[in-house]
C-alpha cells in the first residue's frame, strides 16, 4: 500500500476515534472500530477514493452502528450500573471541541443520556452536533434522505431535552479547586466538609462490573454519599493517592493504590456543589485511561530529565 494512503489515515485517526467513542461510550471498542476501519482502508486501491475523510467517516459510523446492537445486549446482563469508559481529554484525544455544545458530547452525562437514543438517532446527533456536519452530509454518510435525517435529529434533541439535564463545562478552574477540596476531605474522612460540598439531593453511581466493595445501587442524599465516599477512600489507608486530571472534559480524580490505577471519580457540579458523582472502578473500563496516564507520566519524566 502506498505510504501516502497510510499518512491520510493517520491524519484522520483522532477524528475517527472521537466519532467512535461518542457513538459507543467505550474507548476499547472505539479503538477496535478504528483498527477495523484501517484494515478496510488498506484494501482500497490508492487514489481511488475522491474524499478519503468522508469515506472513512462513513465506514467508521457503519461499523459503530453494527456494534451497537451487541453492545446493548451485553449491558442488559451487566452487573450493577453501567457507565461509559473514562478518557483523559486534555490532550485532544477526542478531537479538540470548539463550542460548549461540542464539549458536552464528550461528557459522561451526555454519553449516558445518549443511551436513550436509537443507534440511528445517536449517529445523526453525534455527526451533526459534535462534528458540525450538515443534514445533507449526514444523509450521505447514513445513506438516508435529508428529510429523514432531519426527523432523526429532531427526535434525538427532543429525547435529550426531555431529560431535563444538560451537562456543561462551566467554571473549569473553580470546579478543579472544588474537586481537589472534596477529594482531600474524602481521604481525611471529614464528613462535615463533604456534606457541605454536596448538593442535598446528590447521587453517587459506581460502575465496578461486579467488583467487591463497589456499591451496585446508586447512593442518594448528601449525608449517605459523604459516608460512602469516606468509607471507600478510608479502606485503602495511606496507600491511596488521588491526582486531578481532565476526564471527559471536566476536572476529575484518578485514584491509585500502590501506583496502580483503581478508579476514576468524575463529578458534575452545579451552583458550586457536587450533584452527580460517577465512579468507574471496573478494571477493564479504566485500562484506557490508565494507559493515557502512564504515557503522560512518561512524557513528564522525559521533559523533566
Amino acid at each position: 500500500m502506498a505510504h501516502g494512503t497510510v499518512d491520510e489515515f493517520e491524519r484522520q485517526r483522532g477524528r475517527l476515534f472521537g466519532l467512535a467513542y461518542r457513538m459507543l461510550g467505550s474507548a476499547t471498542d472505539a479503538e477496535d472500530i478504528v483498527q477495523d476501519a484501517f484494515l478496510r482502508w488498506q484494501q482500497v486501491e490508492p487514489g481511488s477514493v475522491g474524499k478519503p475523510d468522508a469515506w472513512l467517516v462513513k465506514v467508521t459510523t457503519n461499523l459503530c452502528l453494527n456494534l451497537l446492537g451487541s453492545a446493548r445486549y451485553r449491558r442488559e446482563h451487566y452487573i450493577g450500573p453501567w457507565l461509559p469508559e473514562p478518557v483523559l481529554t486534555n490532550d485532544g484525544v477526542l478531537d479538540p471541541p470548539a463550542t460548549a455544545e461540542q464539549r458536552d458530547t464528550v461528557s459522561l452525562g451526555f454519553l449516558l443520556l445518549a443511551e436513550r437514543l436509537t443507534p440511528a438517532e445517536r449517529a445523526v446527533f453525534v455527526l451533526r452536533e459534535a462534528f458540525g456536519y450538515s443534514h445533507g452530509e449526514v444523509a450521505a454518510v447514513l445513506e438516508l434522505s435529508d428529510s429523514n435525517c432531519r426527523q432523526l435529529h429532531h427526535r434525538a434533541r427532543n429525547r435529550l431535552a426531555g431529560t431535563g439535564q444538560r451537562p456543561g463545562a462551566g467554571d473549569t478552574r473553580g470546579h478543579r479547586e472544588l474537586v481537589e477540596r472534596f477529594l482531600d476531605a474524602a481521604q481525611g474522612g471529614d464528613l462535615a466538609a463533604l456534606e457541605q460540598m454536596l448538593a442535598e439531593d446528590a447521587i453517587s453511581v459506581a460502575d465496578g462490573g461486579g467488583a467487591q466493595g463497589v456499591a451496585r445501587r446508586p447512593i442518594r442524599g448528601a449525608a449517605k454519599v459523604a459516608r460512602y465516599l469516606a468509607s471507600i477512600t478510608g479502606r485503602f489507608g495511606t496507600g491511596l493517592t488521588v491526582s486531578i486530571h481532565e476526564v471527559n472534559g471536566v476536572p476529575a480524580g484518578i485514584a491509585r493504590f500502590s501506583a496502580t490505577p483503581i478508579g476514576v471519580f468524575v463529578p458534575e457540579i452545579a451552583d458550586g456543589r457536587l450533584t452527580d458523582i460517577r465512579i468507574i472502578a471496573n478494571p477493564d473500563k479504566i485500562r484506557f485511561a490508565a494507559s493515557q496516564l502512564e504515557g503522560l507520566s512518561h512524557s513528564e519524566g522525559l521533559s523533566g530529565s
